[in-house]
């Protein structure tokens, strides 16, 4: 552990770069922090990803293992077994995802892409990997079909043709079926590619192809020939067998069904149109829209399902995608919320060749994934137990908690269970294969997500898991229609206008705070009881960019304190400001004085859960809308909630209901401004919103910009940290509020005593602080007012200011203080209600060991770089430039197991660790370069060691800077392989084994094996063999198959060695026979000889 001395000044040090140490500044006490966190305790990985793949193509799913496989657009394989047990993993070559095969009960999966590669993954270790690949040169890859419980995997191609490959080993067989030699002789035309490959249930050795442009061929693999063929004059799309194998079903792109009988040539038994209107006069029905998909399944009781996806009438404009089940009679056309990407039955059985009995079809649309009951009247669908529904309403920002107070899930899951819908299946989900981690990793952790539609969901995110808690609609707050008129007021949000843009909570007091898009600001209170709140209260503010006069305003001076008049029953209260600051809550809408959204004026019934306490509004001022809010914070053990943007900031007092201080930036300074700013109207250089001023200076990108998904607030985004000297600044800049941050230290410099303060930091890099005097708790904290004064500059960096913090003396955060939670709607008078609401003491560390006057640490952290400023001494004990290049998107003070720490990351897409105090690089990992705005938006990092972002729009990637969870990762991933035992095969029963009539097999190692088949064309396709070989015997280890399977090797290898000692004995019995005959001949040659006749 390494000791730092703040009276060490690192010497020959010019310019501080990322990669140079932290600078100690200044001359100081001999003051020493040991620092226990070391590089070694930081490691960077991935742990899971959640949500609904981004852009499925493809869906496989194992009958026995009960796994569900589904690809995507971008070569993502998502694996789902039984809740909570899910796995991602990816294609290198982000191919799409064409189709997937699973080995049925092997624990193995076969993939193939849109590049012409086959791949075979091994899903007996917890992090699949890929066995072999197979990448195809001359053909396009069009399907694939592997029977159940072979080896051979059949693939048809563009150009018509059918390779047969070997599972095991990944080689190609030499047995090919050409097109040519399926079609006739005498037609003229290429058949098209194959679009459909299954082998007969009762015949193996019979295989159906289906090419695009309807022919069909049953191909005998012994005599490779075709023994019938099928001709029907439109596009195939899909074949489907019944099991008995002398029937199947064809689905075509005019929206009819063709039933055909094996041995029946020329025409189909029947053609069926699911949708078609039947003319009176008998002739052909109207075409449909094409059938994408057919499946045939039979019951032993009772009559087949037929079920489709498409063939819908052209007639029906409008109509959602539907998924058709034909039952007997019957005809079910279930509507589907999103267009269907592929489903599949999901039946009792593995084997083909038996009654299928389905119970269930999982369909794959582009955005969700629904399973519904075969088995119930009605077909209800199955309550989906994985966390898909991330992007029901794009997500606009988050916000990530570990560690919370262990009462907050069960009491967001209480009041969330209540959100239920009704109408689901009786029955289990029925995807429930694996088993989940057996992790040691147990403090809660919440995930809050803010939508473009003004919810707000709750997650669950504890073990590696993800659960929605909590759904709060923010939008009931306000009157949902519009007038006309007000349409023209709300340039800024008019596609989202209740979109969430920042979330403020505080998990002890479980006080919520939104600020959305339309620069409103929502305060909720948590509440187990429903209850109807008649007049939604609502605070009208005005903020204003006006520099009048460049004197120091009355009463908003450096020093000047800002009081609040008591609002008298009947007005509305005002703040006593400076006088360029009318802040009222004015009913008095003059001309341009218009909100951007309506506060509902009925009564509002709210639930138990979030219930609003308080709207507050910014409103139109002369004309000009008002800007977007910047930054956000609430202090639940101050009772206040405090916002800013590029005008300023407003304090709000959430108890008493009034606006305690309304602010221009520039007040902010007082007197001693440090920049030399030109007064002037705010009409006059009104920027369009999501404009940027001078995009000449600098890229346009900003990390504001990131948070809003509707406009840009900063006008000018990049001058705020091109370079340090801040007075050359160019006079047009306006300076935004870009962050908060409450907090009991000492206010003023040398400082004695401790005060509540709040310190607001800048775009431009300042950080000011405000004391805050707090009228005594009780009937007085409804009554006083609450005294702000600002007390002056901290701190000024490169950059905007994105965090704050404070640290005790031993270099631990202080928390700020908090008021715990109530239940809000007891009606008990003020004393009872004081013993339920006791404040918690905020803990300042004892400063015994050292003389009082450095007993504190501000932490701040800007886009470019960090300090660390002793106090009440306000002098700056260590800095460090974190980028130079680049800037921080996300900042954050956290707690690892091992002490306190900042954690950045940055546009360039690199992650940050730095010590505190002393700001040491710990870890610099380049992750990922930032693609796009959405990881900006959403990437928080929180508490030991896990942070997470939306890495597509409907998924969360989970990551963990923490050494300690990436080597317990292992452990805490579940198992998607579990030993089950096959179901029996059907009984072939006595007459059909006596006349024949049962299932025929075939060994297929004879047809396509090298012997038989020869070797296949070298140039055809070549052989990759996967990172996964030797990791897949140690992922297979585990578990008993792992056992059987190792023994069976061991056993064979053994018998293999014994039968290769015999030979060679055998062998050197025969030479020793030999050399013992020659040595015989020898001696009689020689017996009678002299030595010299040799």
């Amino acid at each position: 552990m390494k000791k730092f001395n703040i009276r060490k000044v690192l010497d020959g040090l010019k310019e501080v770069s990322s990669s140079a140490p932290s600078v100690q500044v200044g001359p100081q006490e001999n003051h020493l922090i040991q620092e226990t966190l070391q590089s070694d305790h930081f490691q960077l990985c991935k742990t899971v990803r959640h949500g609904f793949p981004y852009q499925p193509s493809a869906m496989a799913f194992d009958p026995v293992q009960k796994i569900l496989a589904i690809g995507t657009q971008s070569g993502a394989l998502r694996l789902f077994g039984r809740p909570g047990v899910e796995c991602y993993c990816q294609h290198e070559s982000g191919a799409a995802v064409i189709q997937l095969q699973f080995l049925i009960n092997e624990g193995a999966l076969v993939s193939a892409l849109a590049d012409d590669t086959v791949h075979l993954w091994n899903l007996r270790q917890k992090r699949p990997a890929i066995l072999h690949s197979l990448k195809f040169n001359r053909e396009r890859i069009t399907y694939c079909h592997l029977p159940f419980q072979s080896k051979w995997l059949y693939i048809g191609t563009e150009r018509g043709n059918i390779h047969i490959v070997n599972v095991e080993s990944f080689m190609l067989s030499g047995y090919v079926i050409m097109w040519n030699k399926a079609i006739e002789l005498s037609s003229k035309a290429h058949p098209g590619p194959v679009v459909h490959i299954s082998d007969n249930p009762m015949d193996e050795g019979k295989l159906i192809i289906g090419f695009e442009s309807g022919i069909v061929v049953l191909w005998d693999l012994k005599s490779k020939k075709a023994d019938y063929r099928y001709t029907y004059d439109e596009a195939i799309h899909s074949v489907a067998w019944h099991h008995e194998g002398k029937q199947f079903i064809c689905s075509h792109s005019d929206g009819t069904l063709t039933i055909w009988n094996i041995r029946g040539q020329g025409k189909p038994i029947q053609t069926i149109t699911p949708h078609g209107k039947q003319p009176k006069d008998g002739k052909k029905p109207e075409p449909c829209k094409p059938i994408l998909k057919v499946e045939y399944k039979t019951t032993r009781i009772g009559d087949p399902f037929i079920i489709l996806s498409g063939g819908l009438s052209y007639d029906t404009v409008g109509r959602r995608p539907c998924l058709t089940v034909m039952h007997g009679k019957s005809t079910a056309v279930l509507e589907m919320d999103y267009p269907i990407v592929d489903f599949l039955t999901l039946c009792e059985t593995p084997y083909p060749n038996d009654f299928q009995e389905p119970y269930a079809v999982v369909v794959l649309l582009e955005k969700d994934l629904v399973v519904i009951d075969l088995a119930q009247n009605g077909y209800p669908i199955f309550e989906n137990p994985y966390p898909l529904t991330i992007h029901e309403s794009p997500v606009t920002c988050c916000e990530y908690f570990a560690d919370c107070p262990v009462d907050l899930i069960p009491a967001l899951y209480s009041v969330g269970s209540r959100q239920k819908r009704q109408g689901y299946s009786k029955k289990e989900w029925p995807i429930s294969g694996g088993n989940w981690g057996q992790g040691t990793q147990s403090y809660p952790e919440i995930i809050i997500t803010g939508h473009a539609d003004g919810t707000v969901k709750f997650w669950d995110a504890s073990a590696i898991m993800l659960q929605v808690l909590y759904k709060l609609k923010t939008a009931k707050v306000f009157d949902r229609n519009r007038s006309k008129e007000d349409k023209g007021n709300t340039d800024v949000s008019d596609e989202d206008p209740f979109a969430i843009q920042i979330m403020a909570w505080c998990p002890e007091s479980r006080m919520l705070c939104v600020a959305g898009v339309s620069a409103n600001v929502i305060i909720y209170r948590f509440s187990k009881l429903e209850v109807t709140t008649e007049v939604v209260q609502l605070l009208e503010v005005r903020m204003q960019y006006e520099l009048n006069d460049m004197e120091s305003p009355d009463g908003g001076g450096g020093g000047g304190e800002q009081t609040a008049a008591l609002p008298t029953p009947g007005a509305s209260p005002q703040t006593s400001g400076p006088p360029s600051h009318p802040s009222t809550s004015s009913n008095n809408s003059d001309g341009g004085n218009m909100p951007c959204l309506k506060v509902r004026s009925t009564p509002l019934k709210q639930s138990p859960g979030y219930q609003v306490d308080l709207v507050v509004q910014l409103v139109w001022v002369s004309g000009e809308p008002p800007q977007p809010i910047t930054s956000l914070a609430l202090n639940s053990s101050c009772g206040l909630v405090v916002f800013g943007n590029s005008n300023g900031l407003a304090v709000v007092d959430y108890i008493q209901k009034t606006v305690v201080l309304n602010l221009g930036t520039v007040e902010l300074y007082g007197s001693n401004d440090p920049y030399q700013r030109q007064p002037r109207s705010p009409r006059k250089t009104r920027q369009p919103s999501g404009g940027l001023c001078d995009i000449n200076e600098g890229s346009a990108t900003s990390e504001d910009r990131c948070k809003s998904p509707t406009s840009d607030h900063r006008d000018n985004s990049f001058s705020r940290s091109r370079s340090s000297s801040v007075t050359s600044i160019d006079k047009e800049a306006r300076e935004a509020i870009s962050s908060f941050h409450f907090c009991e230290t000492f206010a003023r410099k040398g400082d004695s005593t401790l005060t509540q303060c709040l310190y607001v930091g800048t775009s431009l890099g300042t950080v000011l602080a405000l004391a805050l005097t707090l009228p005594p708790a009780g009937e007085q904290r409804q009554l006083q007012p609450v005294i702000i004064s600002p007390t002056g500059m901290l701190v000024r960096l490169k950059g905007s200011i994105m965090r704050m913090a404070v640290l005790d003396s031993t270099g631990s955060q202080l928390p700020p203080a908090f008021e715990s939670w109530y239940e809000p709607n007891i009606s008990a008078d003020g004393e009872e209600r004081e013993k339920v609401r006791k404040r918690r003491p905020v803990s300042v560390s004892p400063s015994t060991s050292q003389d009082l006057n450095e007993s504190q640490y501000a932490v701040v952290c800007s886009e470019k770089q960090a300090k660390v400023i002793a106090l009440p001494s306000q002098s700056c004990i260590y800095k460090h430039s974190i980028t130079e290049t680049s800037f921080i998107l996300r900042a954050d003070v956290v707690q690892m197991s091992q002490g306190m720490c900042v954690a950045c990351f940055c546009a360039n897409g690199h992650i940050m660790t730095l010590s505190l105090p002393g700001l040491r690089p710990l870890m610099d990992v380049n992750y990922l370069p930032l693609t796009d705005m959405r990881i900006a938006r959403t990437f928080c990092f929180t508490n030991l060691g896990q942070a997470m972002y939306l890495c597509s729009p409907t998924e969360v990637q989970r990551i963990t800077y923490s050494q300690d969870t990436c080597e317990n990762l292992q452990e805490m991933l579940g198992e998607l392989f579990t030993p089950v035992e096959t179901p029996e095969a059907p009984n072939r029963g006595f007459f059909k084994g006596l006349f024949g009539g049962g299932a025929q097999s075939l060994d297929r190692e004879e047809l396509f094996g090298e012997i038989a088949a020869g070797k296949a064309s070298r140039s055809l396709a070549q052989h990759i063999p996967g990172p996964g070989g030797i990791e897949g015997m140690k992922g297979a280890a585990s578990g008993v198959v792992g056992d059987l399977a190792r023994a069976r090797i061991a056993l064979d290898e053994r018998g293999q060695k014994l039968g290769e000692l015999e030979e060679r004995t055998a062998g050197m019995m025969a030479s020793a026979d030999s050399f013992s005959k020659h040595a015989h001949e020898m001696m009689l040659k020689c017996k009678d000889k002299k030595w010299y006749q040799f």
